[in-house]
């Protein structure tokens, strides 16, 4: 099986130009990983593969030093950080290097500060950019939405994270499991630590629960991961999708990142992509509102990106009105809430409900999913969420609604065109930017005119922004009397000078849709939201001099994509 999923890989390497990331996820350290993608490295070498080792961490275990031997090692970057030195992979000069495969351990590491990025799934994305592929390791503790279960069942805080999209977007999963009896005769024997830790791993984090339950979330995230690529679209003549996934954030909620990684779960394990929302009252204008929660918002706001979730803020004076609203227009199934608050009780009987119980006055055919976020002890428990999980999604099937050429969804090539591409050089303002995007995008066609997709569009921004922290912008509205999308996408090399975010907007795909069919609005932004997290697209994109070439960008990307094949191992 080993050397089947090898082959595969390595006719994956031989057909395709862009760089491939096989990734070998296990429950603990000690299961093998290390182990078996040297093995995978030296048959790779052998079948004539131009291979090097960005970085192994051996951890002192001899068996996996010994697979090194022979193999071509890029020697490693010495930094100096507060009085220690320390070594980390030597990105350059793998770049420079440009080898067919890299091998880099541990993908959730994070870099010393002064590295050229913060972590090293970043150096492997820029790897892959390049046209590198990549083998690495990954324990399924350090997945972001896995926090808080992890936290719950083990009792540890793990620091170290990346975003679920970075395993989702792999080529290839290998899945390396010993039974957690085995790793303990295998800690015991000192094959995972020395001796003077062993008794302590043992006692702590390597008690046989917490690998059980460690093994458990291992299995279930490769099920998920096979089952992200067998299901195709729900059928457009659904009225609401059953299983698209929103979750509702408030400035200072309490435990808003146990929401979100509730909400990432749920979507991950439907196969669909998900919206982050968060109503702004007056009493929460930017004006009003003081600066540390402003920094919790932004924080909350930017994990819920760093998830996969598609961002919205709204601008509104009734959270239940607003909230129900999107539900409707984005077709939302599924509604995850923290606690309201408590009505008091003379209000109660004078007929005053909560938040959840309005929207489910304004909603149909919708579950609301409300964990307990209260400060006080008694939250649910980790079995008590599965549970919620597992009632709420239960009888629905899991169809993956994407934008990728392996899937065949739809293609960014074909939404857009090169007089549909703007470039501006300089330092621009958001009305000049969407004036003209709405220009370029109604060109040719007589349906509607650019000026009632202009008025539509500004309308939208008016109920909350579309231009969010992370550099890209999604400006979209479903207007009367278009048959068919109209699109347009705009490259911003300065930045858009009146957008008060951290990071520039660099990158703005805008979205006319036709007001009769809410879904191919919804099928549009997936396909903007997961071209545009493609740091390869975005860095040939970066590069493009002209629409002609941003064009010819998308495609070569496209057809890169198209080469991947369907599933992972």
């Amino acid at each position: 099986m080993a050397q089947d999923r090898a082959d595969a890989f390595l006719r994956m390497i031989r057909r395709t130009q862009r760089g491939r990331l096989k990734v070998y996820l296990g429950y603990a350290a000690g299961v093998g990983k290390t182990y078996q993608m040297l093995q995978e490295a030296r048959r790779l070498k052998e079948e004539g593969i131009d291979l090097v080792v960005g970085l192994v961490e051996t951890h002192g275990r001899e068996d996996t030093a010994r697979l090194l031997e022979g193999l071509e090692v890029v020697p490693r970057q010495r930094r100096n950080y507060r009085g220690i030195v320390a070594e980390e992979m030597d990105l350059d000069a793998v770049l420079r290097r440009k080898p067919q495969v890299a091998i880099v351990d541990e993908l959730a590491h994070t870099n010393v500060p002064g590295s050229r990025n913060d972590k090293r799934y970043e150096d492997v994305q820029d790897l892959l950019a390049a046209g590198i592929h990549v083998i690495s390791t990954l324990n399924v503790q350090h997945l972001e939405s896995l926090f808080n279960t992890v936290e719950q069942t083990t009792g540890v805080k793990v620091r170290e994270r990346l975003p679920d999209g970075v395993l989702a977007e792999a080529d290839q999963i290998v899945n390396v499991d010993i039974t957690p009896e085995d790793l303990h005769e295998r800690l015991k024997a000192g094959k995972v630590y020395p001796t003077e830790r062993i008794n302590t791993a043992l006692e702590n984090f390597f008690r046989a629960p917490n690998l059980e339950n460690l093994r458990e979330l291992t299995l279930r995230e490769i099920a998920a991961q096979i089952d992200l690529r067998r299901h195709d679209l729900t059928p457009e003549d659904i009225a609401v999708v059953p299983d698209q996934v929103m979750v509702c954030l408030s400035s200072r909620g309490p435990k808003s990142e146990m929401l979100l990684r509730y909400a990432s779960r749920m979507a991950g394990k439907l196969n669909r992509n998900w919206y982050a929302v968060y109503v702004q009252t007056p009493a929460e204008e930017a004006t009003v509102i003081d600066a540390g929660t402003q920094r919790l918002l932004s924080g909350t706001l930017t994990l819920a990106k760093e998830l996969g979730a598609m961002v919205f803020t709204y601008k509104g004076e009734d959270i239940a009105d607003t909230v129900a609203r999107f539900a409707k227009e984005y077709r939302v199934g599924h509604i995850v809430m923290g606690t309201p608050a408590p009505v008091p009780f003379l209000k109660r009987l004078l007929g005053k409900k909560n938040v959840i119980e309005r929207i489910l006055d304004k909603t149909r055919n919708i579950t609301v999913v409300m964990l307990d976020t209260r400060e006080e002890k008694g939250n649910l428990a980790e079995e008590d969420l599965a549970a919620v999980e597992e009632s709420q999604t239960a009888g629905f099937s899991s169809r993956r609604q994407g934008a990728t050429s392996a899937t065949g969804h739809l293609l960014l090539s074909h939404l857009v065109s090169e007089d549909r591409i703007v470039i501006w050089n300089e330092p621009t303002d958001k009305r000049s930017v969407i004036e003209r995007l709405v220009s370029s995008a109604c060109r040719g066609q007589t349906e509607v005119s650019a000026e009632e997709c202009l008025q539509d569009i500004l309308k939208r921004e008016e109920q909350g922004t579309t231009f969010f922290n992370e550099g890209v912008a999604f400006p979209h509205a479903r207007v009367e009397g278009l048959t068919k999308p109209l699109t347009a996408l705009g490259l911003a090399r300065e930045g858009i000078g009146d957008i008060g975010t951290d990071r520039p907007i660099g990158y703005v795909f805008l979205i006319l849709a036709p007001a009769y069919d809410p879904q191919i609005q919804l099928e549009l932004l997936a396909a903007g939201a997961r071209s545009f997290q493609n740091r390869y697209l975005l860095k040939e994109l970066d590069a493009a001099v002209s629409p002609a070439a941003a064009y010819d960008a998308i495609r070569q990307w496209e057809n890169s994509s198209l080469r991947a094949p369907a599933g992972k191992a």
